[in-house]
């Protein structure tokens, strides 16, 4: 089965196009180290919970849009065997590929997939 990183963000919703060249960039290089898909998804119906929410998890402020995101590996050997170069790749630096949000508040994870249909 596969293996997914998922990603939940606060963008400062000016920077909507920034965040799209900054993802971008980073889907040709995940793909480059083996990365099968990258999904990246804009708030649109995203409500603010009473006890949790995405919101709430990432501190969005009202002047920012919660970002949904995942990468698809072929296995999570794949992933770890490209984590490291992804990172020390150049084009990831942060002087290179600036990201456009605070990355402090981003929520990120590995996952192993037990279903799909």
């Amino acid at each position: 089965m596969s293996y997914v990183d998922g990603f939940v963000a606060a963008v400062p919703t000016i920077n909507k196009e920034k965040y799209l060249v900054h993802a971008k960039l980073c889907s040709e290089i995940f793909k480059e180290y083996g990365a099968l898909k990258l999904v990246e998804n804009w708030a649109d119906d995203v409500p603010e919970g009473k006890v949790t929410s995405f919101p709430m998890a990432v501190k969005a402020k009202a002047d920012e849009s919660v970002v949904f995101s995942w990468i698809i590996w072929p296995s999570k050997a794949v992933r770890d065997s490209a984590w490291d170069a992804v990172m020390a790749d150049p084009r990831m630096l942060p002087e290179n590929n600036p990201m456009p949000f605070d990355g402090k508040r981003l929520i990120y994870g590995g996952f192993n997939t037990i279903f799909e249909s």
